[in-house]
């Protein structure tokens, strides 16, 4: 599915990445822990594509549908859940959204919601950076500390879908944390450590 060779990634004169190599395939759920600063979310940036590494490959054996939730979920502020959902779709010529009030619902939101999101606790506003995250069945799914703000309710809802979604569909997530989330069915755990990732023994 996923193949990081010889990652690189440097700030100014501060290595952040220095030579990650990481093999997802499909179906799998990936853990990588690490202290703050470590390049977690740097890390996830690169598989999203979203910042380019100094140096290494990255190889996909699948097309890939990636949804990620890196740092803090963001909205537009002023808009309600529907608002800010329905246009995620419809960037990827999608237009039921039954799924993704389904999600809301399995999440006690209200898809419907006129309330805007910026009214919102920081753990509503995980819940939807949760769901806009999974709600497309993306085959790659990318999640920097997903329980952030969540109450013990909302981190089981979080296990049950992530679980299910690694054994059914065989989507590939990978999640970044300080500590394993518990529940989940791992395949694998590693920590990012000076700049490079470690395979922990189960």
């Amino acid at each position: 599915m996923i193949n990081l060779k010889n990652i690189h990634k440097s700030f100014k004169n501060q290595v952040v990445l220095n030579g990650c190599n990481l093999s997802a395939q499909l179906g799998d759920l990936v853990h990588i822990s690490g202290p703050n600063g470590s390049g977690k979310s740097t890390l996830l940036f690169i598989i999203a594509g979203l910042l380019e590494a100094d140096e290494g490959s990255m190889h996909f054996d699948n097309p890939v549908n990636i949804g990620a939730l890196i740092e803090n979920p963001e909205f537009a502020d002023y808009s309600t859940i529907k608002d800010n959902l329905s246009y995620l779709l419809k960037l990827k010529n999608q237009v039921d959204e039954t799924y993704a009030v389904e999600l809301c619902r399995n999440f006690n939101l209200d898809y419907y919601d006129k309330k805007v999101i910026k009214n919102f606790s920081v753990g509503m506003k995980q819940k939807v950076g949760i769901i806009q995250a999974i709600m497309e069945d993306q085959n790659l799914v990318l999640l920097d500390e997903p329980t952030r703000g969540l109450d013990d309710e909302s981190k089981e809802v979080f296990v049950n879908l992530i679980n299910e979604m690694t054994s059914k569909t065989k989507a590939t997530v990978i999640i970044t944390s300080h500590d394993e989330i518990v529940g989940l069915n791992y395949t694998s755990s590693y920590r990012l450590d000076a700049g490079q990732i470690i395979e922990l023994q189960s």
